[in-house]
């Protein structure tokens, strides 16, 4: 589990709820038409926006924030340099008794490629699409997260208006346009307190694993492809832990027991 998610958004909403408690009434807050207008009418701009293969899945795309991707570069490197030892010695058929052994469906392709004896050209461009639809459609994902930010605060200002339309209808009542005045508000607030504390600062973070999910199928493509050209299980080693950032790879390069 990814605790920051849950962390931040749990202090967020302690902070805003403080701040109302310190300084009045939480009641005008827990107006059920404005969370109607506010959570329906996002979800449902969503909807439209959105095929429904993406839009349908919100629920789960707030969810998957929380939940730690279960990549191991390190184990990757490890796996891709233990392959290009054994093809060095054996040659690159031997490899196809391990793939049942690999659980990383892309890298299982992609050694299976090589076991195939495809052009080396053509098996990069098939990986390289590979990992392109993989980004246009993680980047579909963040685009609903993104999209739902956006709309939350347009729909609160249209419950805003909505308010202030049944405000002018009462005029003739002095005592009620003061909290008729604060309900209209409450969907304002609602809409910016959802957006900045839940979509938004989740669609930012799905956009960053992202970045962290594509870069492991990179380096995964770059292993395969220099395992099918030869090159030097030390090479490759190296290259490989380029794509590591200065902790990972010092921790690597402990478990290994062996530094660049």
């Amino acid at each position: 589990m990814d605790i920051s998610t849950v962390i931040g958004a749990v202090l967020g909403l302690i902070a805003v709820v403080l701040g109302i408690a310190i300084g009045g009434d939480l009641a005008p807050y827990m107006d059920i038409t404005s969370y109607l207008i506010v959570f329906g009418g996002a979800l449902g701009a969503v909807m439209v926006a959105h095929p429904k293969e993406r839009s349908f899945k919100i629920f789960q795309l707030l969810g998957s924030t929380i939940k730690q991707p279960k990549l191991d570069y390190g184990d990757s490197i490890r796996t891709l340099v233990s392959f290009s030892e054994k093809a060095r010695r054996e040659g690159l058929l031997s490899l196809e008794e391990d793939l049942e052994g690999l659980t990383d469906q892309f890298m299982k392709k992609g050694i299976q490629l090589v076991v195939d004896g495809t052009d080396p050209d053509l098996l990069k461009a098939m990986l390289e699409i590979e990992v392109d639809l993989l980004d246009s459609e993680l980047n579909g994902e963040t685009k609903v997260l993104e999209s739902a930010g956006a709309f939350a605060p347009a729909f609160g200002m249209i419950g805003t208006v909505i308010g202030l339309i049944a405000m002018l209808g009462a005029l003739n009542n002095p005592d009620a346009l003061g909290p008729a005045m604060a309900k209209a508000l409450v969907t304002t607030f609602l809409g910016a307190v959802t957006a900045n504390i839940l979509f938004l600062p989740m669609a930012e973070k799905s956009a960053t694993r992202k970045e962290y999910v594509l870069m492991h199928k990179r380096m995964i493509l770059e292993g395969i492809a220099s395992i099918q050209a030869g090159d030097n299980p030390r090479l490759l080693e190296e290259k490989l832990k380029s794509f590591l950032v200065p902790a990972d790879r010092k921790e690597y390069e402990g478990k290994s027991g062996r530094s660049g």
